[in-house]
């Protein structure tokens, strides 16, 4: 069977692509030796299961390992402490059943069995766990995966609780030697049904976990690695390094995206070059093309995005002030809407500054939060109208962009508040981009530019990028600065002209387009 990319369930190293786990799994493997309990917590869709899948793999050939998830578990588990035991106990005689676990006594199987039948209690089944630990002719390891599932009752954190109390007492009394729960959320931030709306649990019963610091994330080595084996097999001649660079610009290694960028080049846009060795795929084109692939899909990861902005309204406004209004949050992980959009994974930290994660996160909140206001807005429709005129031969012409938006802003917003303004404007010219370039053109916001005064906007068209600098007038010295950064871009992505779009409020200013030569190089800018 042809190995594959996978981004549906579990990845196996014998049948997937996958990033090099080693050094991951060994910094696991320690704190198992040490007895240490600790938690996984990545946003959905972070190879999680995975990791954990990979973790049971290795540590099966020095300890009995219980792997169990809560997936897809029922309500009716969690109303009486005894269906929540029985239900566990089903779920480690699974793990008996189904896969054998070496060091373990004869009779564990069987009494799994039975205690499914029971009426049980939690001190039932911490007896249990203390006689089979003790038992057992090696340390026991416990598992819980989507332990998100049973955040919201009452008798999963007196299970907790139990646990804890027994890891208190190990040396007296037998327990696991390790417990490891993987989920999105962490235990301290479980809102439970029976608490105010007020009262966050902060108090865990998790509280002897210890912090692991493993970082997720693909890196562009990671991402190479997998190419590199990808590329013995398949002999396409893609320039590794490069590609691996630009799945990381594109993702920051968010472990899904990456490697649904990898499907899309492998299965859809080889297919759609029609060249079945693939060379044509994987290049920068090809990457482009994935990309306006993912970002017009739907998929699980971009449901979730969506449930949880809808879910958790002040984190959407939170974002939506990042991306448009150049907003500066400082990254306090104790400040309740940093701390979830790390925990769900769209934000991260950059210089002691939230931003959102990723490029390809960026750009489909830009798409969801402008389509929320396209029916509304004038300048989308000024733009939807002579939408025909910006391209010409496959070109787009950018300076023709620039000129018409200069006039339609000018035409709708010429009596509109400065303070306005200054805040939508560039709001406005991502809005009257969209039309023109929807359907075969992708932009995205360069992140280390976005702020109050200034914006860099990238935009792909047909293979060819276009740099455009949004900026707010504040005088002529710092507008010489703004085109020796934008000079800077160009020489970056390899271009002789680049684009400048200045939001000037002086009552004096010459609205217009004009051309400037600098050392070479054409830049482009318009006023309004």
């Amino acid at each position: 069977m042809r190995k594959c990319f996978n981004t549906t369930g579990l990845c196996y190293p014998e049948d997937h692509y996958m990033v090099r786990m080693e050094e991951r799994l060994q910094k696991m493997e320690e704190f198992v030796e040490c007895g240490k309990y600790f938690t996984i917590n990545r946003g959905r869709q972070y190879g999680k299961t995975t990791i954990l899948n990979l973790l049971a793999g290795k540590l099966c050939d020095r300890y009995a390992v219980f792997s169990i998830s809560f997936e897809g578990m029922e309500d009716e588990v969690f109303e009486t402490t005894s269906s929540f035991c029985r239900r566990i106990c089903r779920l480690l005689y699974k793990s008996v059943r189904y896969q054998k676990k070496e060091g373990l006594p004869d009779w564990v199987e069987n009494e799994l069995k039975q205690m499914q039948e029971k009426s049980l209690q939690l001190d039932d089944l911490s007896d249990f766990i203390s006689e089979l630990c003790e038992q057992a002719d090696r340390p026991v390891v416990l598992m819980i995966d989507e332990v998100d599932q049973a955040g919201n009752y009452k008798v999963f954190l007196t299970f907790l609780g139990m646990l804890r109390r027994k890891f208190q007492v190990r040396k007296q009394e037998p327990t696991f030697q390790s417990v490891i729960l993987a989920g999105v959320y962490d235990i301290k931030n479980l809102k439970l049904k029976f608490r105010s709306d007020e009262e966050h649990q902060y108090n865990s019963p998790w509280n002897i976990a210890s912090d692991i610091t493993v970082d997720m994330s693909f890196s562009v080595r990671d991402i190479a690695g997998m190419l590199e084996e990808y590329e013995q097999d398949n002999h396409t001649g893609m320039d590794i390094g490069r590609i691996a660079e630009l799945l990381y610009d594109y993702t920051s290694g968010y472990p899904f995206l990456v490697s649904r960028l990898c499907v899309l080049l492998d299965e859809v846009i080889s297919e759609e070059e029609g060249n079945q060795d693939r060379t044509a795929a994987w290049t920068q084109e090809g990457v482009v093309k994935a990309v306006k692939k993912l970002l017009i899909e739907p998929n699980t990861l971009f449901d979730d995005m969506l449930k949880k902005l809808n879910d958790f309204p002040e984190l959407k406004k939170a974002l939506h002030a990042i991306l448009f209004n150049g907003q500066s949050f400082s990254y306090n992980i104790d400040n309740y809407i940093i701390n979830i959009g790390y925990m769900f994974g769209f934000m991260k930290n950059e210089k002691d500054t939230a931003v959102v994660s990723n490029r390809i996160f960026e750009t489909r909140l830009y798409n969801l939060f402008l389509s929320e206001e396209l029916l509304d807005s004038r300048i989308y429709e000024a733009a939807d109208i002579e939408k025909n005129r910006f391209v010409c031969g496959g070109r787009l012409n950018m300076e023709l962009v620039l000129e018409r938006f200069a006039e339609s802003f000018t035409d709708i917003y010429s009596d509109a508040e400065e303070s306005f303004l200054e805040e939508n404007g560039r709001r406005f010219f991502l809005l009257y981009l969209k039309p023109i370039i929807n359907g075969v053109g992708n932009y995205y916001v360069e992140a280390r530019t976005r702020n109050m005064k200034r914006t860099d906007v990238i935009v792909d068209y047909c293979g060819e990028q276009y740099v455009c600098e949004l900026k707010i007038w504040h005088g002529d010295e710092y507008n010489n600065r703004g085109e020796q950064q934008l000079l800077g871009y160009l020489d970056a992505y390899h271009l002789s002209i680049g684009y400048m779009l200045s939001f000037n409020f002086n009552k004096k200013k010459k609205v217009g387009v004009q051309k400037i030569e600098i050392d070479g190089r054409t830049i482009v800018e318009a006023v309004v």
